[in-house]
């Protein structure tokens, strides 16, 4: 059992694309953690969507030991963040199980929106923190300007330590800066037990594993524990590490983080941020744990087969113990049947667990349009969540609808900083500061309606500054808006999945693009589909797909005129009829293209 001054629980923090999993990788070579023919670049990052989109999406933890200059061993508990906005959760919960920080910065871009953030997140975590200045082996970077960069939001720029993750230049400074840089963790070695629950899985071999950092006290295999928040006791069956590689040890102490296997039958009982505790001898007070994590975005997903909606909630059920940052209830749709509504941090979050579900789990869905929660305040009675649009009140009974704001911090060079005025000008932003960053750098703090965000903001910044400008953002309360609800119609029945909440002023222009798009999407039947877009009883825009026109005159050659004016006056009333009861199938990827749309 190491003494708690040999040991360093330290997070890997930057922007996406700076250089964390590489860094990672060398640090495991370094430390001889990996065998030569398991050896892979961003070997961390085991999904297969992280290896595909080349993001790291869960964060991953792994024990490294490592013998300084000085001759003393220390056991080093490193934890390999995510860097994309909608993935903050995952980083906050790891920054809470660790005491300091590696804040990697790519040298040749310098600070970004997320460095920022996740630095904010650091601090406000109590961590120290070792700024690191990775790709110095770029032609075009410039060290001594970051380092400047870093001085200005109160870093020490002097102190960041020169490296390269790809080819491994500076990794022996930053092992020796972690282990006399970095403190060591607190605890009582004696005390009650006292474990942070940070994250769990469902593996279908060995059940739920839980992943655990001492705070107090020891755990070991057929110790008995009990979950505070919900009161379930489970007998241990093994405790471990992972060095990358699963480990079982004969116990896990003060200052550690490892896995824990209990045989864990009801996935409700692992609740993310929760304590651990001795079932026979409890401690009386519970860890802080995590603030609960707010869905911006929601969405419902049906599954394509009705008698797949029992597959379904056990996926989710699954994939929420694995991501404590998911929210699913129940909801049911006249048209699409029994499904679930869910929560989601943003529209990239959305896609990977649309993903996952769809490659984990085998399943076919169906999804319904992304919205944002708005309140809807009453003439009388109480204060009312939007979570669907089609779900609406009676706008008599309406006092006002309002909409969430959030505050952005946009970080964009100087020459195309015109374009991106335009784009958050465009959006209903309200410019809060403007401030110059070294040279040929402007930060950019504006209030924006979450609404005009989350759907291709991101896309359209970085197409308008060259995929220079970088963005990240916090909530920032709800303000009454000039909104209604669009409607979308086909043949006079209304698509719940298609309709939104809108400002006034684009509403018509809004239904123009939606019905315009549907006409290119939707396939052609032997009727035709009339689309319309309304506010309230009112049409605003209409398209028409025309009929698909069946040749039922190929088989007469020749003969009376009046043989083929009876076959085609048959096919008119057939077309009448099958218009009055025919059905029309909007095909899925019309509801992503509506969402995209630019007006």
């Amino acid at each position: 059992m190491p003494s708690l001054k040999y040991i360093r629980n330290f997070a890997i923090i930057a922007h996406i694309d700076h250089g964390k999993s590489t860094l990672a990788d060398r640090l495991l070579e370094r430390c001889n953690a990996i065998d030569l023919r398991h050896k892979k670049n961003q070997y961390l990052d085991s999904m297969e969507l992280e290896r595909e989109r080349g993001i790291t999406i869960k964060a991953q933890t792994v024990r490294l030991s490592y013998i300084a200059k000085n001759g003393e061993s220390y056991q080093l508990n490193l934890m390999d963040t995510p860097g994309h906005v909608d993935f903050a959760y995952e980083v906050s919960r790891s920054l809470a199980a660790c005491e300091g920080s590696l804040l990697v910065v790519d040298a040749s871009q310098g600070i970004e929106a997320q460095t920022l953030a996740t630095t904010y997140q650091a601090i406000e975590h109590h961590h120290v923190i070792v700024p690191v200045l990775n790709k110095i082996d770029l032609p075009a970077a410039h060290p001594e300007e970051v380092r400047g960069q870093l001085n200005d939001i109160g870093l020490p720029g002097n102190e960041a330590l020169l490296v390269s993750a790809k080819t491994g230049q500076g990794i022996d400074d930053i092992l020796e800066a972690i282990v006399h840089r970095l403190p060591p963790p607190e605890g009582d070695p004696h005390g009650p037990l006292r474990a942070l629950l940070i994250d769990s899985w469902y593996d279908a071999y060995l059940g739920v594993v839980v992943l655990v950092r001492i705070k107090d006290g020891i755990m070991t295999p057929k110790m008995k524990v009990r979950m505070m928040a919900t009161g379930a006791s489970y007998t241990l069956d093994q405790v471990g590490v992972f060095t990358p590689y699963q480990k079982a040890t004969e116990h896990l102490a003060t200052g550690e983080v490892g896995y824990i296997l209990a045989n864990i039958r009801h996935i409700e009982d692992c609740n993310i941020g929760d304590t651990l505790t001795s079932d026979v001898a409890p401690a009386t007070e519970a860890l802080p744990g995590f603030k609960p994590s707010q869905a911006v975005v929601f969405c419902s997903l049906f599954p394509a087969e009705a008698p797949d909606f029992e597959k379904l909630r056990d996926a989710l059920q699954k994939l929420r113990l694995n991501d404590a940052s998911f929210s699913f209830d129940p909801d049911s749709s006249t048209a699409l049947g029994l499904g679930f509504r869910c929560g989601f941090l943003g529209l990239l979050h959305l896609e990977i667990i649309q993903e996952r579900l769809q490659r984990e789990f085998d399943l076919d869905l169906v999804l319904t349009a992304p919205s944002v929660v708005y309140r809807i305040v009453m003439r009388r009675g109480p204060v009312k969540e939007l979570h669907n649009p089609s779900e609406l009140p009676d706008p008599t009974h309406i006092e006002h609808i309002e909409e969430p704001w959030i505050q952005a911090t946009v970080l964009v060079p100087e020459a195309h900083v015109g374009p991106v005025l335009g784009l958050l000008a465009e959006r209903r932003g309200i410019q809060k500061a403007f401030h110059t960053m070294g040279d040929q750098r402007i930060m950019l703090t504006y209030r924006l309606p979450l609404n005009e965000v989350i759907f291709d903001f991101y896309d359209t910044l970085k197409t308008l500054s060259r995929g220079y400008a970088s963005f990240d953002y916090q909530a920032d309360g709800y303000e009454p808006g000039d909104l209604v609800k669009l409607s979308i119609l086909l043949n006079g029945e209304p698509v719940d999945a298609l309709s939104s909440i809108v400002p006034r002023l684009r509403a018509m222009s809004r239904g123009r693009a939606v019905c315009e798009k549907l006409k290119d999407l939707i396939p052609r039947q032997l009727f035709p589909i009339a689309i319309q877009a309304a506010l309230g009883g009112k049409i605003i825009a209409r398209e028409t797909i025309s009929a698909l026109r069946k040749n039922v005159t190929a088989k007469c050659y020749g003969g009376d005129i009046s043989r083929k004016r009876k076959l085609l006056d048959k096919q008119k009333k057939g077309k009448k009829r099958m218009r009055q009861f025919g059905s029309v199938e909007v095909p899925q990827e019309a509801f992503i293209a509506v969402l995209k749309l630019k007006e």
